[in-house]
């Protein structure tokens, strides 16, 4: 009996003391729930009591226009791969929606590209293209080259780059072997302490409209401008010989080898399974149709973010009334100087 008075005198002191510290620090409101105590001192009109605070905000407030479920933005086109993964086209999202979730995570993306030969006339360019409408704000390009004193001095507000050194090689097809080993080992040995989203990009392109933070993803790649809508069975890679091969009740989106990306994780290790995949092919003397962009088809399984062909387009094509805005696109070029 004794034991008993002594613990509701002991629950009635702490429910004195926190009401009273509550209401001298702050604005006072009630629970619809009750502090547990022995019912000879406890009754429904006793509440426990809590301070105001601020709630913690992954969103700020915004402003939009309500999505209507019956009313999807685009009609003419797929928006949704079959394993749900997001298909990215001019007017299906809203840009600052994704950026106020983005920007508080101070993300660090980096930019792998290979100026080699006499490619490096294209770096200025891309560069200055890259800094007014790449993910603006912080980002770090590694440019890989056989002739950094070529490579022109280009000044860089938001972001900066680096120059990669590599040894020079006498085909395209080494180039292409080279680039794959390149970028698995700069991530292994630097850039996976430096950036969080790595982006593989050719370097003969040009930033025409702005890439936003709708781009991440964990594994993204963009569909091929040149095969977005034609049928499987016209895709590129069908040598049944090479690693690369990809049946033709296979496969899904012809996925374009000037841009890949994701998390540094996840283009680590698909670099390491392509340039294994390309060694293989070449012990067994074989060459992929497309080297890495065949690779690419058949070792980055289901991405995670899809973009479409707006993205990824080719400036000698004429453009067709699905593409509303082109991301960025190849640059027109005499292939005999090159």
């Amino acid at each position: 009996m004794i034991s008993r008075r002594v613990g509701s005198l002991v629950c009635l002191f702490v429910v004195t003391a926190f009401i009273w510290i509550t209401a001298r620090n702050g604005k006072v409101h009630y629970l619809p729930y009750y502090l547990p105590c022995p019912e000879s001192i406890c009754n429904d009109s006793m509440k426990l009591q809590y301070i105001e605070e601020k709630l913690i905000q992954l969103f700020p407030q915004l402003f939009y226009q309500q999505p209507g479920v019956l009313a999807p933005k685009r009609q003419d086109v797929l928006t949704v791969t079959p394993w749900l993964a997001p298909i990215i086209w001019e007017g299906i999202f809203n840009s600052e929606i994704l950026d106020s979730a983005y920007r508080p995570l101070n993300l660090t993306i980096g930019v792998t590209a290979f100026a080699i030969g006499k490619y490096t006339r294209f770096v200025g360019h891309f560069l200055e293209s890259a800094e007014k409408l790449f993910l603006k704000g912080y980002w770090v390009n590694y440019i890989f080259t056989d002739s950094p004193e070529a490579i022109p001095n280009v000044w860089l507000q938001s972001g900066r780059f680096i120059i990669v050194p590599v040894k020079k090689y006498p085909s395209w097809q080494e180039i292409s072997m080279l680039r794959m080993e390149a970028i698995n080992k700069h991530i292994a040995e630097t850039s996976y302490q430096e950036v969080d989203y790595l982006f593989c990009l050719n370097i003969d392109i040009v930033f025409y409209n702005a890439w936003g933070s709708e781009t991440l993803g964990d594994t993204v790649v963009a569909i091929h401008p040149a095969y977005f809508n034609v049928p499987q069975s016209l895709f590129p890679e069908r040598s049944s010989s090479s690693a690369a091969y990809i049946p033709d009740e296979e496969g899904d989106f012809c996925r374009g080898g000037a841009m890949f990306g994701g998390l540094i994780k996840k283009v680590y290790e698909f670099t390491k399974i392509c340039h294994m995949t390309i060694l293989m092919d070449k012990a067994n003397g074989i060459m992929a149709a497309w080297q890495e962009e065949s690779n690419l088809n058949r070792h980055f399984h289901k991405p995670s973010t899809v973009l479409s062909p707006e993205y990824l387009w080719d400036a000698r094509k004429q453009k067709p009334p699905e593409i509303h805005l082109i991301g960025f696109s190849t640059v027109d070029k005499n292939y005999s100087e090159i």
